[in-house]
């Protein structure tokens, strides 16, 4: 049996996702469509960041995804079975970065006109956040 791919990526570390985008003369039109592995509740982003680290986290239950929609960043997560912290450049809005709840996750290496976008399966619930890092 065929595995969805909400099935596929569930438990596992993050996955770097190809948006569909049709380029022609007019420019690049790139589609969110029945990619995502879960139903979106909240949407925000993140600009001016200069030299900040930001994130610092895992969750309980919010599962997101990332598109760095302008610019670059560095996102690192580690998921509590693998010793070494992943580490995964966005720097192009047809890529898109899935983050599981148990990855910790921090992003650094903002360039100056990054602008990224963050899809969030969840309301923001501070309860919901856990800042305790995995042990090395």
């Amino acid at each position: 049996m065929k595995k969805s791919q909400s099935e596929a990526w569930e438990r596992s570390m993050p996955n770097l996702i190809d948006l569909e985008t049709f380029s022609d003369n007019r420019g690049d039109l790139t589609v969110i469509e029945k990619v995502i592995p879960f139903n979106i509740k909240r949407i925000y982003y993140i600009y001016n960041s200069g030299g900040s680290t930001r994130g610092g986290h895992r969750h309980k239950i919010t599962s997101q995804a990332a598109i760095c929609m302008r610019g670059s960043c560095s996102i690192y997560s580690k998921d509590g079975d693998h010793k070494e912290a992943i580490k995964t450049i966005l720097d192009n809005p047809a890529k898109c970065l899935i983050i599981n709840p148990e990855d910790y996750h921090w992003m650094e290496d903002f360039s100056d006109d990054c602008i990224l976008l963050v899809l969030a399966s969840e309301n923001f619930d501070s309860e919901d956040y856990i800042y305790e890092k995995y042990e090395d």
